[in-house]
């Protein structure tokens, strides 16, 4: 491993500082696209111009990270996740996406042949493949499993929620095969005719990840583009909150540019005592709360990212799934606080829909719901009281 965490290499330091001077363009689309019930897809077309790609992988896949563990580059990713949800929630969450799948793909352990990965990249890289992660069955009338045929295998059943397939792209569907043991993954092009897309995402915030329901009638999937799922590492379920968190606290800082942005640019005074924002206390005295909250966050986020990052497949998973709880549950803290804070500082006229602030809320306040924060600090204060790791799945849906 490197001596010094991957963001700080200057490569991953220049695609940070141009992911940050993307937020306003991505803020703009964002804000376009939500009020249509949209996928962002112009994101990603910017997102591809600043070489985001090479940030979701390997290096001896045309990327950046080192693909040695599936958690290589960690810092450097969570920190990119930040930078891509502050332009934009639904575009952040459907980018994260494809950077966790592309670390599934890559996984050293997942044993695609190498023309199946060579191929996979090249398209993320060249084409803007998005990827899907296809594994939710909460509420499906037919879970998904596969059987083996002839040079393949064939694919049945439904998954509830696959966030980024409204770029289509292809998914990385996990269900049980027949004969054997564990799980297993396949990828499958959204574009084949035989997969559904149901189109019924229509929630009130994340509007454009489209997490829509997706129907796989009898897929045939060949050989080469399947395989086994390797056990799970001790420091996924930690890390995987990281990302989590990574979303919400990108939203949370989109909120308090857009409020601050909205502030200066109306650069009007709560009290009439006060000619300009700039000299109300009251104004600077709630962004300077938030901006320390916020940074906390962050920081919390980092610092955790790098610890996975070092510790790499190995180590000692208990104070890592706990630090990633804690990084979370701050994130969505600081977030709901910036996001529902938002109009105390802007006032009754940014509630106009042409200004559609309230996305900010209504996109924390969406992920933050994907499970619950008072479990999560359940877990966190057991392990403070007891010293143990309780079973994750004692207290989060899993």
């Amino acid at each position: 491993m490197n001596a010094l965490p991957s963001w700080t290499e200057p490569e991953s330091r220049s695609l940070l500082e141009a992911l940050r001077s993307l937020r306003p363009q991505l803020a703009k689309i964002g804000a376009a696209a939500d009020r249509d019930n949209a996928d962002p897809a112009e994101n990603f077309t910017l997102l591809g111009q600043a070489g985001a790609a090479r940030l979701l992988l390997p290096r001896d896949h045309g990327g950046v990270w080192d693909g040695s563990s599936m958690f290589g580059g960690w810092g450097t990713f969570i920190r990119a996740a930040m930078e891509v949800s502050a332009g934009d929630g639904p575009t952040g969450q459907n980018w994260l996406t494809s950077g966790l799948v592309c670390r599934e793909i890559f996984d050293p352990r997942a044993g695609l042949p190498e023309e199946t990965r060579r191929q996979v990249a090249d398209r993320v890289l060249n084409e803007g493949l998005r990827l899907v992660a296809s594994a939710a069955e909460t509420g499906v009338a037919q879970k998904a499993a596969a059987r083996t045929v002839p040079g393949g295998v064939v694919l049945s059943g439904s998954k509830s929620f696959n966030t980024n397939s409204g770029g289509r792209g292809m998914a990385n569907v996990g269900c049980p095969l027949d004969g054997v043991p564990g799980r297993h993954h396949l990828l499958v092009d959204l574009t084949h005719p035989d997969v559904e897309l149901h189109d019924d995402w229509d929630n009130m915030g994340q509007r454009g990840t489209d997490s829509q329901t997706i129907t796989y009638h009898d897929v045939f999937v060949p050989d080469g583009w399947h395989y086994p799922s390797p056990a799970p590492s001790p420091l996924l379920f930690g890390a995987i909150m990281l990302l989590h968190g990574a979303l919400e606290q990108g939203i949370g800082e989109g909120a308090l540019d857009a409020a601050v942005e909205y502030v200066r640019t109306l650069n009007r005074a709560t009290m009439s005592q006060f000619t300009t924002a700039a000299e109300d206390p009251l104004i600077l005295r709630r962004i300077g709360a938030l901006s320390g909250r916020l940074a906390a966050s962050r920081a919390l986020l980092g610092e955790t990212a790098d610890k996975v990052e070092a510790l790499g497949e190995g180590g000692e998973a208990a104070t890592v799934t706990v630090d990633g709880f804690r990084a979370k549950v701050a994130a969505i803290e600081a977030a709901l606080d910036a996001a529902g804070s938002l109009f105390d500082l802007t006032g009754a006229r940014s509630t106009s829909n042409k200004y559609r602030l309230d996305r900010f809320w209504r996109n924390a306040r969406t992920f933050a719901s994907h499970d619950s924060t008072d479990s999560k600090n359940v877990y966190i204060g057991t392990f403070e009281v007891t010293g143990e790791l309780p079973p994750v799945t004692s207290f989060i849906r899993v």
